[in-house]
């Protein structure tokens, strides 16, 4: 599939080979962004085609694209809007849905921590700039974010959304009353902090090494109702077979995880090798 990138008029799409050095992800978890722009006022056709893109873009939610066409894409949409905490609307209409079939394997998955760690381990298939990693530390547990490249543009959007996310899959997971301790945010303090205080409904940190959500780790033991052995056999031989295909070997997915793990202090041998389902000595 070809990762779409923005144009300006008379130029063609440049695909991204796969295997290319160029971070690509899915655009499931941006396409609400069409509805963001009309709910504060803007038209969709005409914003997305001042940033160079078509409305087709959003069509489908496998579409790649790269990640600094969506930090351009971000960047353009707060610029037209005026919206500071895009990123942050824009995530909060993500869900585990947005993962393709890695969310679905972690919706009938046996527990929060089996979902949790199924989103950790396949991240990559569904964004190749950015990794997720869970660490626990006596009775706390961390969900993060972190890009490869953090100083793209717009990475602060990028970010807000990303933690908006992880509330509405922790959510899913724990139910509606689910609450984190602590939301966390590598950018410095906004100077409207009311959107996210009224979204979050916690103590936020800014500033912060990582973009994340704190929480009790008793949560982790939670049993999903959903939980369906056959079926999740059934969307991890479809995940293994994309995976056979992803054109990366396992050291570079160990190094995406890595950067992750390295930023909150959880990346022992061991921690990364229950990443992945193996003994460390593998």
């Amino acid at each position: 599939m070809k990762s779409i990138e923005p144009q300006s008029p008379g130029s063609r799409r440049r695909p991204i080979a796969r295997g290319s050095s160029e971070a690509t992800v899915r655009i499931g978890p941006l396409q609400a962004i069409p509805e963001v722009l009309r709910k504060l006022g803007a038209d969709p056709t005409e914003v997305l085609a001042g940033a160079g893109f078509e409305p087709g873009l959003f069509s489908d939610p496998n579409n790649p694209i790269s990640h600094a066409a969506r930090g351009r894409l971000l960047s353009h949409c707060v610029d037209r809007t005026g919206c500071r905490h895009f990123g942050l609307l824009v995530g909060q209409q993500g869900s585990l849905r947005s993962f393709g079939l890695v969310g679905l394997l972690g919706r009938y998955s046996e527990n929060v921590e089996t979902a949790l760690r199924s989103l950790v381990r396949y991240f990559h298939l569904h964004n190749r700039g950015a990794a997720v990693s869970l660490a626990v530390d006596g009775d706390r547990a961390m969900l993060s974010y972190g890009a490869h490249q953090p100083h793209i543009e717009a990475a602060d959007q990028i970010g807000d959304g990303a933690v908006a996310v992880m509330l509405n899959v922790m959510r899913e997971l724990c139910g509606a009353g689910w609450m984190p301790i602590e939301a966390r945010f590598a950018h410095r303090r906004p100077q409207d902090v009311g959107p996210f205080r009224r979204l979050f409904g916690v103590p936020l940190r800014f500033d912060a090494e990582q973009y994340g959500l704190a929480f009790s780790a008793d949560w982790l033991n939670r049993p999903l109702p959903g939980a369906d052995l056959e079926l999740r056999q059934l969307l991890q031989r479809e995940i293994d077979a994309l995976e056979a295909g992803y054109g990366d070997d396992f050291p570079g997915q160990v190094r995406s995880v890595l950067r992750t793990a390295l930023l909150a202090d959880h990346a022992s041998a061991d921690r990364v090798a229950a990443l992945f389902s193996m003994h460390r000595w593998t």
